[in-house]
């Protein structure tokens, strides 16, 4: 016997186990089929019953609706008839609509009939004369259509309690049978009775009996009424047809006197099971066929075949292709394991370029981010400057001109540009990691629920939005204005991403990252942080597109449609508050963008002032004023004289020392961060600080590299003015800061 044959006969034996118990295991999967098909069944009925429910609702909404209708309290029985005319035309779903006159007698209809019929004997009639505020029930064929309807009645009151008139709405009970039909994959038939056993809607063409017949004495309408819940039965119809009945349970449908029935050919049903039974055998047959043929060519190859594989291996790796692989499956012995060994240099080798690739990819990232940085801080440094000029003179102009509208609305314009001018100016500062930040130890959780009705506008009602929120979120610290400003630049990327609509999900948790846990540029940041996560199920990006998707003006959407600076602001914004910041996404399935900020062991107090708090009118405290820039440093000195405080300019850090080592009596240092001379505005306060212990000290920046938390050394927080501002900000800084203890 061949060596071939011995192998074959081993797999034919080593495979009858396993075939045997995927035979079995596809009848079960025969079994449970047939199963989930009667809970489907039942399911379906349900579904109806549910549906049905939803339209009653709807219906008595439209009756409390109608009942308010000034075309109705009427006694003009055939411009009534016209307005429920005009209404049910709106409402394809009722054979009409009619008002019943409290003795019973028909007033006026939808249908303009003008017949006389005295409605006393029907059931809903009889509910509704003793009803207040509920619409009343019954299943019937309709006396004016002759078609079956459940009709929905609602009694008129006024506020005395007497009764005016009752609203009545014939809704197509066959109509809606036959849609629920036609949106059955699976052939369900649909058969509807009243509570004494006559059916309403029965499938046409089939073995049961016609609308209008009755089934009080049949099995299946005993199986309908039964009390004990039972959840199928099999039924056999009058031509010999064993059909399979669910149905449905729900006591509102029950109560108005309807019995909902959903049935299925229980040949169809098992034809089904047993079909997917053969499928799944052929499969399995095929398949193995396939794996004998699979052992037969293996069992041929030669040494010969595996000497050529590894000589083809060990040319491609001299040429330089470090992903060259000898494909598996390995032989056994010294030659498999000659094959795993090459395999294992070749990627050790490719990992090693990679690493090198990936350096210098950071490398040069790093290298372009800071020169877009220093040239971007430097840039927005001078315009803050001057948009800080700009706004205070338009303002000053615009209280000026209020006599000359059309000067003052030009003011108002400059100012309008100015702060326009500002925002465009943190933008660049927050991708530069620029931006001056003035964070706070806050729960985000509760942020971001303050957060949720402006985001589920900006979202729209095309866009489902979902808050998951974990219990006992940390602190985290962290600017709440540039967070908010974040979280809505993410917002507006994922609504952008899904046009046609679909969901989004925002998520905040508590999370700690290792070392195996890399941000955007592949950088671990190990420790406790906070989670915010923004999701979409929208077109999702390309490896190549999410590779680039930070980089500042890199965007794919239209031009003038965005600028390429959302997703590098946040990133910048997150790396500033010594976070970090993570994405996923794939085409078609979305996009998740993971923003990551530091834990706080426990909450400080903020000390920033009230957004609603009022400017002072006057002060007359002596303030001293450190500003390298010659307008912006007039332009204050100007404001505060007339603002009635008495001024000391300075141009820098030592010449500000030299005045506070004085006698002089300054009430407060009013300083800019960046300045020339080799000492910041916060280096000034501290040794301000120290000289005089009860000086009161308040900064202003257009731009600084690190969050101003600053402390001077008093152990007091000092406060922080952001460039540009306007006079009635500086007014109310400089009382609020005048004013702490």
């Amino acid at each position: 016997m061949s060596l071939r044959t011995r192998l074959l006969i081993l797999v034919i034996a080593a495979m009858l186990v396993p075939a045997i118990l995927i035979g079995l295991r596809f009848v079960q999967n025969r079994t449970s089929e047939i199963d989930a098909a009667l809970a489907n069944l039942s399911a379906t009925a349900n579904d109806i019953s549910s549906d049905l429910d939803e339209k009653i609702q709807g219906t008595a909404q439209l009756h409390y609706g109608l009942a308010r209708a000034r075309d109705l309290d009427t006694r003009d029985k055939a411009a009534c008839s016209a307005f429920l005319s005009a209404v049910r035309e709106e409402y394809p779903q009722f054979t009409g609509i009619l008002t019943i006159n409290p003795d019973g007698s028909l007033f006026c209809d939808s249908l303009r009939t003008n017949r006389t019929l005295d409605l006393r004997d029907r059931e809903y009639f009889k509910q509704a004369l003793v009803a207040h505020g509920i619409v009343t029930l019954e299943p019937v064929f309709g006396r004016l259509t002759g078609t079956s309807v459940l009709q929905i009645a609602y009694p008129v009151r006024p506020e005395s309690g007497e009764l005016k008139f009752i609203l009545l709405a014939s809704f197509n009970l066959k109509k809606f049978a036959e849609y629920h039909e036609k949106r059955s994959v699976n052939g369900n038939e649909i058969l509807l009775a009243d509570r004494k056993g006559m059916v309403l809607v029965a499938p046409q063409g089939k073995g049961w009996a016609e609308p209008g017949a009755s089934i009080a004495n049949s099995e299946l309408f005993r199986f309908a009424t039964s009390p004990n819940r039972e959840p199928f039965r099999e039924v056999t119809d009058r031509d010999g047809r064993t059909q399979v009945w669910a149905v449905a349970r729900s006591p509102s449908v029950r109560d108005a006197g309807l019995y909902i029935l959903v049935g299925r050919s229980k040949d169809g049903l098992v034809a089904a099971a047993n079909r997917r039974l053969y499928e799944d055998l052929a499969i399995l047959a095929v398949a193995s066929l396939l794996l004998l043929a699979g052992v037969w060519l293996l069992a041929t190859m030669s040494v010969g075949r595996q000497v050529g594989r590894l000589a083809a291996m060990a040319t491609k790796l001299g040429l330089g292709d470090l992903s060259a692989r000898i494909a598996p499956p390995h032989p056994r012995g010294e030659l498999g394991g000659l094959m795993t060994l090459l395999n294992g240099t070749a990627e050790s080798l490719e990992r090693q370029r990679a690493a090198i690739d990936e350096l210098n990819q950071k490398l040069t990232q790093s290298q372009k981010m800071e020169a877009m940085g220093q040239l971007t801080g430097g840039v927005a440094h001078d315009f803050n400057n001057l948009l800080t000029v700009i706004l205070g003179n338009a303002e000053h102009l615009a209280e000026k001109l209020v006599a000359h509208k059309e000067l003052h609305h030009i003011a108002e314009s400059i100012a309008t540009a100015a702060e326009r001018g500002s925002d465009l100016t943190r933008s660049l500062l927050a991708f530069a990691r620029k931006q001056p930040l003035m964070p706070r130890d806050i729960d985000i959780g509760r942020k971001i629920v303050g957060m949720e009705p402006l985001l589920r506008r900006t979202l729209g009602e095309h866009i489902e939005c979902e808050f998951r929120l974990d219990q006992n979120l940390w602190q985290a610290s962290v600017d709440p204005g540039q967070l908010a400003s974040a979280l809505l630049n993410l917002v507006l990327n994922a609504r952008d991403a899904m046009p046609s609509g679909g969901t989004l999900t925002v998520e905040v948790k508590n999370t700690s990252l290792g070392e195996s846990d890399v941000d955007v540029n592949g950088q671990a940041r190990p420790g406790d942080y906070v989670m915010v996560a923004v999701t979409d199920t929208g077109t999702g990006m390309t490896a190549e597109v999410a590779s680039r998707a930070f980089e500042p003006f890199f965007t794919t959407k239209e031009v003038g449609k965005g600028t390429g600076l959302g997703l590098s602001m946040v990133y910048g914004f997150a790396q500033q508050s010594g976070g970090s910041m993570q994405i996923h996404s794939e085409p078609g399935h979305g996009t998740a963008v993971k923003l990551f900020f530091p834990r706080v062991a426990a909450s400080q107090a903020s000390a920033a002032p009230s957004a609603g708090q009022q400017a002072a009118p006057a002060g007359s405290e002596t303030i001293l004023v450190v500003e390298d820039d010659d307008m912006v440093r007039g332009y204050v000195e100007n404001e505060l004289k007339a603002l009635g405080y008495r001024v000391i300019v300075t141009r820098n850090a030592p010449a500000a020392l030299a005045i506070l080592r004085g006698p002089e009596n300054i009430h407060l240092l009013f300083t800019d961060v960046v300045m020339p001379g080799g000492m910041f505005g916060t280096e000034l306060a501290g040794e301000a600080a120290r000289l005089r212990p009860h000086l009161k000290i308040l900064l202003t920046s257009g731009h600084t590299e690190h969050p101003v938390d600053a402390i001077d050394g008093g152990g007091r927080e000092v406060r922080i003015l952001n460039k540009p501002y306007r006079r009635h900000d500086l007014a109310s800084m400089l009382r609020s800061v005048l004013k702490a203890g």
